[in-house]
């Protein structure tokens, strides 16, 4: 259903793809946006390798909201590792894509779980975490992708 990766070179074992998606602090979600034009939007995100889900936050309104009601295929993107070998010049970077099917949550007391692992991601403390959940968190809306296919690459940049 997937298509694999055409260089078979390139490629990158999954465990490799899933640990720059467990390190990475931003991606870029694309989803079938308004009258069939592509919508992609960097986002901060968590990935739980347990469950095999992602987990991001947004506005309850607005284009992506009405795009995943239309359609709940994503696209998901994580780059990075960026490095430069001896023998050469140009950068080496790493990239995972996952392809799934993405769901608003209800604002529950899951989401809200969810929503402190995701904040803990980027906030240095706890407290000022449960500080701005409790400021925000009711304006929320959670996003989960269940993960269908996740593929992993090496390129180097020249």
């Amino acid at each position: 259903m997937f298509r694999e990766i055409r260089r078979k070179t390139k490629i990158i074992d999954r465990a490799v793809a899933e640990a720059l998606l467990q390190s990475g602090r931003r991606g870029v979600l694309a989803v079938n946006g308004d009258d069939g034009y592509p919508y992609a939007v960097p986002i901060n995100y968590f990935y739980d390798k347990d469950a095999q889900k992602i987990y991001f936050h947004g506005a309850r309104i607005g284009h992506k909201v009405d795009s995943l009601r239309a359609c709940d295929k994503v696209c998901f993107t994580v780059y990075g590792n960026e490095r430069i070998k001896e023998e050469t010049w140009a950068p080496f970077v790493q990239s995972t894509v996952v392809f799934g099917r993405c769901h608003l949550m209800k604002h529950d007391v899951q989401a809200m779980a969810v929503l402190k692992k995701l904040a803990m991601k980027y906030y240095p403390t706890e407290q000022m975490v449960e500080e701005e959940i409790d400021k925000a968190g009711k304006a929320v809306q959670m996003f989960e992708i269940e993960i269908e296919h996740l593929s992993g690459k090496e390129i180097q940049e020249k």
